[in-house]
């Protein structure tokens, strides 16, 4: 059944809507040298055009063929559509190796699915991840900037809404996975675990096919980001924002189902051979190999069902080209022809097996004929299979045996259902299932068949964007201070000890980045924070920085702090006076370094030499001729094996010594607190650049960290938190001089 509103707009908010998904709604072949487009059946489609065609959208995907056979085709135009836009996104033969066939599908599919000893954990196809995510979030970024409602889809593009929020701020986002969500257990499992999570929480919806999935994401937002859940709520508080996590199961276009069953028609179900249908994509999920062996049961246990009975499997061909694959194939072909072998008699086999992919048109009389649907993944996000069938029976004559590990059996409950790895028990299902009096049978299809005509893929539409809707405006009108929402989640954990050990960066945490380091004052504000924060007994104040000692003393020019100077190189504060004793036998080498710098001729450049360390200033130098002034300065550290290290637009060189910030953070706390503070005070890290990052993993597990950016950095970042500017770091520091965290 059809709905026929269109998804609520409020005014001032555009209905325009952009589609992302892995594919296109169209499938590109390669035929005598020219590429042709032919429309993809589904659901989802049927529904999703319809709406972008009522609203106006762009539906941005891979068109299904790289990028390399495009050109050699001479180009690929999609069909344009009144009122819909169709922007493919180009992939390598590269590209759908590693992204697609690699870690979509190698790695994240098996992951989702709990199959962890499948998973294959490989840095370079994560790499790769990354960068076709943010190729299609480049695709639609116009479009948010326009007002559109962003709804990206599955697995392939978990990093997308992360992406787009980062080029489009107040962007209206929309996510929703059409496989399962595996428990946090399961999922840290992969080393990019949190940076998946991010990617998902930066939108304003996050939706699941079935409420079990969408606890399991709390639970990892929970305890792999340390977020503030609501669980009855559904509300994951992160980054200052409220992100929705709901469920939504998908369905099917009853509509079109219902008709072509009709035209289909129904054999009488008296004096003839009983009908069992299994439609699958070859996959290890499915559970093809033990569903036949459950029938195996079933003809062992009731031989008066010979000859009475049969099966048919349609396995759709998938992933051919892989190994694994292609054995469940010979696996699956072996199964069926031993079972067939054992039981066959003279004009009857229990086994027909077809592998190939079916229209609609073809498939709808197979379920409508079927007296019973045999659907038993291992596991499946919904499984579309069975409530297809359930849809096509007209009669209500049929029975479903589905399994517990299926999303659809959330919703399918007066189907029998089973657990797919339970041989014996499906195999009883089934004799139950072709036992089953007709008033049960049609007393269960019946209930089934109202649930699923009243909740069909259009509706879902609907409500899915009714939702995305809602959360948006809820997201934009409960968003708190960045620095609020840090304070609300550090409150509970500074409150367990009496004193903090608070350690802050100067460049582009205390004070904004300068062209001209000399220019990057003290604000008033600031320093009146850090005057206030020295007078309160619960807070230690230390300040770290890349810069000299002398030169940050002059540049604070609040007495009484610690002070760490040269990445941890020199410190000074009460009680505690150090310097590294492995950088003096390097001093020659930096001077001669600096002096080979000095000697390079990049406009705009200049040599920062501090002593222990030297940095290479490249923020003035033209865009045009940054990377290789960077690479030049990089060569000259190289040549007199200096560490080498880059930055915010500069280029640092370092005695090649094993030491940084993060060492020095915890020499000053140690010294200060002695070698068991972590039972007696907390110390939290805030800093901006690659240089903090260090200190960020060293505090690891005993303490915690902030990151200064206005969002978080393309490469990722070890901290527990972020805040955008230097302004929300002081609104930190006023907090924590109050001592309100003590009480």
């Amino acid at each position: 059944m059809r709905s026929n509103h269109a998804p609520a707009t409020p005014a001032g908010e555009s209905s325009i809507v952009a589609v992302v998904s892995n594919r296109l709604p169209f499938s590109a072949e390669r035929r005598h040298g020219e590429l042709t487009l032919t429309r993809s059946p589904g659901g989802l489609v049927a529904a999703l055009d319809p709406v972008l065609k009522r609203l106006g959208g762009v539906w941005a995907g891979w068109p299904g063929v790289a990028q390399e056979d495009i050109e050699a085709a001479g180009g690929l135009a999609p069909p344009q559509e009144e009122g819909v836009c169709y922007r493919p996104v180009p992939l390598s033969a590269r590209e759908v190796t590693q992204y697609y066939g690699g870690f979509a599908n190698r790695t994240l599919w098996p992951l989702l699915h709990t199959f962890v000893g499948r998973a294959r954990i490989d840095a370079a196809t994560w790499r790769v991840y990354e960068r076709v995510n943010e190729r299609f979030a480049g695709a639609v970024a116009e479009e948010a900037r326009r007002g559109a409602l962003v709804w990206v889809h599955d697995y392939h593009l978990l990093l997308v809404p992360h992406a787009l929020r980062r080029q489009v701020p107040d962007a209206r986002l929309a996510f929703f996975l059409h496989v399962p969500f595996p428990a946090a257990d399961v999922f840290r499992v992969l080393p990019w675990s949190r940076n998946l999570l991010r990617g998902m929480l930066a939108s304003d919806l996050v939706g699941f096919q079935i409420p079990a999935y969408a606890d399991q994401f709390l639970a990892c937002a929970e305890r792999l980001l340390g977020c503030e859940v609501d669980r009855p709520a559904g509300i994951v508080r992160f980054e200052g924002r409220e992100v929705s996590v709901q469920a939504h199961p998908i369905s099917v276009d009853v509509e079109a189902i219902e008709q072509l069953a009709g035209v289909a028609g129904r054999r009488a179900r008296d004096n003839r051979v009983a009908e069992i249908l299994g439609v699958d994509r070859l996959d290890y999920t499915k559970g093809l190999h033990e569903r036949l062996l459950a029938l195996e049961r079933f003809l062992e246990r009731y031989p008066a069902y010979h000859e009475r009975v049969q099966f048919t499997q349609i396995l759709v061909p998938s992933r051919e080209h892989v190994a694994d694959y292609r054995q469940l194939k010979r696996e699956i072909d072996e199964t069926v022809g031993r079972i067939n072998g054992r039981f066959s008699e003279a004009g009857w086999t229990p086994i027909r097996y077809f592998v190939r992919s079916l229209p609609h048109e073809d498939l709808v009389p197979l379920y409508r004929q079927a007296d019973v649907a045999l659907v038993t993944p291992l596991r499946d996000g919904m499984n579309l299979v069975a409530k297809e069938y359930v849809v096509a029976q007209l009669e209500n004559d049929g029975v479903v045996v589905l399994s517990e590990m299926a999303g659809a059996a959330e919703e399918l409950q007066e189907a029998l259902v089973v657990n797919p790895f339970d041989v014996d028990a499906v195999a009883e299902a089934l004799h139950r299932a072709l036992s089953m009096p007709e008033d049960e049978r049609k007393a269960r299809m019946s209930a089934l068949r109202d649930r699923v005509r009243a909740n069909d893929v259009h509706v879902w539409v609907d409500r899915f964007l009714e939702a995305a809707a809602g959360a948006a405006r809820h997201a934009q009108a409960s968003t708190a201070s960045p620095t609020e929402a840090i304070i609300r989640r550090l409150a509970p954990w500074l409150a367990q000890r009496s004193t903090v050990v608070l350690f802050l960066d100067y460049d582009g945490t205390l004070t904004p980045l300068q062209a001209r380091p000399q220019d990057a004052r003290l604000g008033d504000a600031t320093r009146q924070a850090l005057e206030q924060a020295l007078r309160t007994p619960q807070v230690d104040v230390v300040v770290v920085s890349g810069r000299s000692l002398a030169d940050l003393k002059e540049m604070v020019g609040v007495p009484g702090l610690t002070l760490v100077g040269n990445h941890g190189f020199e410190i000074e504060g009460p009680g505690i006076s150090y310097r590294h004793p492995g950088a003096e036998r390097f001093l020659a080498a930096l001077a001669a370094a600096a002096r080979d710098l000095a000697a390079l001729d990049a406009e705009g450049a200049w040599v920062e030499h501090k002593g222990i360390t030297i940095t290479y200033h490249l923020r003035a130098v033209s865009s045009g001729i940054r990377e290789k002034a960077q690479r030049r300065a990089e060569k000259v550290f190289r040549k007199h094996k200096l560490r080498v290290l880059s930055g915010h637009d500069a280029v640092e060189g370092r005695p090649p010594v094993d030491w940084h910030k993060g060492h020095a953070a915890l020499l000053v706390v140690g010294r200060r607190h002695g070698v068991q503070w972590p039972a007696r005070v907390r110390a939290l890290y805030v800093g901006d650049d690659a240089t903090d990052e260090d200190a960020f993993r060293s505090l690891r597990g005993m303490g915690r960290s902030i990151c200064v950016s206005p969002v978080t950095p393309a490469a990722g970042t070890a901290a527990d938190f972020r805040l955008p500017d230097p302004d929300a770091v002081v609104q930190l520091i006023r907090w924590l001089a109050s001592g309100a965290f003590a009480r």
